[in-house]
């Protein structure tokens, strides 16, 4: 029992990667899966596709490499968070969609909730901001528009879980209604001073607690995987949110360190220690692990559109076929028009938390054309991920020096790095091994099972494949920075 499987649930596609013994990646299996957009700001998933997206790419990934369940030591999942499912506890089928972690709908539920002076208490109890983003608004929408679901849910008839515990939940055959703490304090119903379930939020939002998973370790026993799926059973070992797993895939286990990953969205997390900070600069408090009843606190850093840009770059635009052909175009760019990108199609993120704003596009020219737009596009990322170490830098004086540890999609991009390094004014590392969300995952569940080392040894064998050193003269760096401020500015008061 040599091996590791990873199941990474994303916004756009599930993937299930295969680990050896010596954390080395031996198969990976990928399915995409349709997004539903019913109205303007909704975003939707079909639960039935996260479930059967998972399942046979595990199957695919175990034929892929020809390894069976019994060489298998145990499953690790992580998911995209926030995404919210409601399901019934006898059937096990879904009562709606899957509302994604990018859904605005509740944006006018938000207001009325901060309207009625209710955000600093869901910041003292959740280290969260009042916003459509996290699962606790989803879930109280199902309840008010799925027709007797709320006396249902009151009867404890219903379920309610982030993407990993319906997966835990299919994957055990209904048997384990579970979650991580990682997970659990993306919902905005968590109280991540205390470790366990908020009765003051579940009344604020009127969800009962019985729809409620129980919460564990990043490292735990979280049911077995049903032997008919895989051909014997597996120990599921290992939970965390994407991001989450990230950090640890990073093994930024010290406080200080900073890791960014480039999805669809950009995520940047701070490990602060045992230290939870309050920010004062609308980042989150969250969990970043939690290990041997031990929580481990970060300030994270939100954006909405990262990788997305590109996709509509892709789909939206038609200008590219395909996401490489961005560098190509970027350094092609005609770099004196100045295009400035706020990709807010979802509302702006950390720090500024507008859900109402939309995209917009600045120093038009008529010879403004794809390259420019490429460039453009990249350059956004940057821009903001700088607002967000600046907030952060503000926050904590914790917060140091350390370079930024990159991973994700879009940080295979050189240029799209280069320019990051460029308009932060700091060295960006990406490691050898992009595959950290998935590694952040194997390893959990890998040190559960005893067949890969403890923290310090897993952190020895992070490895350097390209340090990103800044180029850009200060000058040239902060008027850049000052059109992009102006930008947002002018996007936020259309």
């Amino acid at each position: 029992m040599s091996h590791i499987l990873a199941i990474d649930q994303g916004t756009t596609s599930s993937r299930a990667i295969l680990f050896d013994e010596a954390l080395k990646i031996v198969a990976v299996s990928q399915e995409e899966f349709t997004q539903h957009y019913p109205e303007s700001g909704w975003v939707e998933h079909e639960c039935s596709d996260l479930w059967t997206t998972t399942a046979a790419t595990c199957r695919g990934v175990m034929e892929k490499a020809g390894v069976r369940a019994t060489d298998i030591a145990g499953i690790g999942i992580t998911n995209q968070r926030e995404t919210t499912l409601v399901w019934d506890r006898k059937t096990g089928k879904p009562i709606h969609n899957a509302i994604v972690w990018q859904d605005r709908r509740t944006s006018a539920f938000c207001h009325e909730l901060k309207d009625a002076g209710h955000e600093p208490t869901v910041t003292e109890k959740t280290g969260l901001l009042l916003d459509p983003y996290f699962s606790a608004t989803k879930v109280a929408w199902i309840l008010d528009h799925v027709e007797g679901a709320r006396a249902r849910a009151e009867a404890g008839e219903l379920a309610f879980g982030t993407v990993d515990s319906w997966l835990i939940w299919n994957l055990t055959e209904g048997h384990t209604h579970v979650t991580d703490a990682t997970n659990a304090a993306r919902t905005m119903l968590y109280d991540i001073r205390k470790g366990r379930w908020s009765s003051t939020m579940c009344e604020m939002l009127g969800i009962p607690m019985s729809m409620l998973p129980e919460v564990k370790d990043c490292a735990a026993d979280f049911g077995m995987a049903r032997a008919d799926l895989f051909g014997a059973e597996i120990p599921i070992l290992g939970v965390a949110g994407d991001q989450q797993a990230a950090t640890i895939g990073q093994a930024c286990f010290s406080p200080g360190m900073l890791k960014s990953t480039y999805g669809t969205g950009c995520f940047a997390l701070l490990n602060t220690g045992e230290e939870l900070v309050t920010s004062q600069n609308r980042l989150l408090s969250t969990i970043a692990y939690q290990l041997d009843g031990k929580r481990t606190y970060a300030l994270e850093g939100s954006i909405f559109i990262a990788g997305a840009v590109v996709q509509w770059l892709r789909d939206g635009l038609r200008i590219i076929r395909d996401a490489k052909e961005t560098q190509a175009l970027a350094e092609a760019a005609d770099a004196s028009q100045g295009l400035v990108l706020v990709p807010a199609f979802t509302g702006l993120g950390a720090p500024y938390w507008n859900a109402e704003c939309r995209g917009a596009v600045f120093g038009l020219t008529r010879n403004s054309g794809p390259q420019e737009f490429a460039r453009a596009a990249l350059e956004s990322v940057g821009y903001q991920t700088r607002d967000l170490l600046e907030a952060m830098h503000a926050d904590w004086s914790g917060a140091g020096e350390a370079a930024l540890r990159v991973d994700g999609g879009m940080s295979a991009s050189d240029w799209a790095m280069q320019f990051l390094a460029d308009i932060t004014g700091a060295p960006v590392d990406r490691p050898q091994v992009l595959e950290t969300t998935a590694m952040g995952a194997a390893w959990l569940a890998g040190q559960r099972a005893g067949i890969y080392p403890d923290m310090a040894g897993f952190a020895e064998t992070w490895a350097l494949e390209r340090q990103f050193d800044p180029a850009m003269e200060d000058a040239a760096r902060e008027e850049k920075y000052a059109a992009w401020k102006r930008a947002v500015a002018a996007a936020q008061a259309f």
